[in-house]
């Protein structure tokens, strides 16, 4: 059964743009993704997404507190902005204070001022040192049919598929997902391989499962380049580490086929594709009651969970002060 969300034209043209977005500097980010968005409207896009931190790229290095932003702000501004001038609908996720809390959260806006928001529930690894998680479902009630966001390690959380399986007829996406370090010494890196083809495999594939499970569309929206900070091992010790953005820019139907792509190696760059806005029964009927909908090799999950523990405090001791600062100091130029 196929729950339409206009009687009369359920199909939406969307596109999803691949950004190299700079760390530490929101204004630049901001200006780059306006230009982009602005590009796929006039392209005949109706929807657009953005990346996960599209206004700057999460790094482990201190100037990445520098992008955070007031719980109203400049990048909302410019998207409902360009959602109002071209009709449509924007979505991304930025970090906000908000509370005294820095979150990581998806802002969908639409053309008439919509607004709908999420924080993402569990920040991944090194992130966890950047924000706090939120609690909200993540599902929304909009003028297209209920719309769901899920940002990055989110698609391969079965959490998260309950939480919007039969609610949604639409996804809204994004990810910002680095792989293993490329300046540790040889035999660690050869040691690595199969771990980083796997994660590389693992993130151009989290939206075609997630859709498979979910049985609506996903609109995914990527970063690509290089990323490069200090890997932290313990609480006061840490190494550089040298990487770079995996994965995919993609749009993906209800059963999982992919209708448009691009790698993250090709760069930055907007695709394109009709998709409809529908639920249907989901293609994979795999159990929901694990924690991840993929089997994680043991290191994988070992990485999570190292990189978690000894973050967290960076977050308490001294990032979200500086998180909070930042979103004071953008206040002076917010609309």
């Amino acid at each position: 059964m196929v729950t339409s969300t206009d009687g009369t034209s359920p199909t939406r043209r969307v596109a999803a743009v691949q950004l190299h977005a700079a760390v530490g500097d929101a204004p630049a980010n901001i200006a780059h993704a306006e230009s982009r968005i602005a590009e796929a409207f006039k392209a005949g896009a109706e929807i657009v997404a953005l990346p996960e931190f599209y206004t700057g790229t999460i790094a482990p290095v201190p100037e990445t507190s520098n992008c955070v932003l007031p719980a109203r702000n400049v990048a909302i501004d410019m998207m409902k902005r360009l959602a109002r001038r071209h009709g449509g609908w924007v979505g991304g996720s930025m970090l906000v204070e908000d509370g005294g809390e820095i979150y990581n959260r998806y802002i969908f806006v639409g053309p008439e001022g919509q607004q709908y928001q999420h924080d993402k529930d569990l920040p991944t690894m090194w992130e966890r040192a950047y924000y706090t998680g939120g609690s909200d479902d993540g599902v929304w009630d909009t003028a297209l049919g209920g719309v769901g966001a899920a940002v990055c390690w989110e698609l391969i959380r079965c959490q998260t598929i309950r939480r919007m399986r039969g609610r949604v007829q639409l996804a809204m996406t994004g990810t910002h997902w680095w792989t293993l370090p490329e300046n540790w010494p040889g035999p660690v890196r050869a040691g690595l391989a199969s771990i980083g083809q796997y994660n590389r495999y693992l993130s151009e594939q989290a939206p075609v499962e997630f859709a498979r499970r979910l049985g609506a569309p996903v609109i995914q929206a990527s970063h690509c380049g290089a990323v490069a900070g200090t890997f932290r091992i313990g609480l006061r010790a840490g190494l550089p580490y040298d990487t770079h953005f995996v994965g995919a820019t993609q749009i993906v139907d209800s059963r999982g086929k992919v209708l448009a792509s691009r790698n993250a190696l090709e760069g930055p760059g907007t695709i394109y594709a009709d998709i409809e806005l529908a639920s249907h029964e989901p293609v994979s009927d795999d159990p929901l009651d694990r924690f991840w909908i993929p089997a994680l090799p043991a290191f994988l999950k070992a990485y999570w969970h190292q990189q978690n523990l000894v973050s967290a405090p960076v977050y308490r001791r001294s990032a979200r002060v500086a998180g909070v600062q930042a979103a004071r100091r953008a206040k002076g130029v917010a609309a």
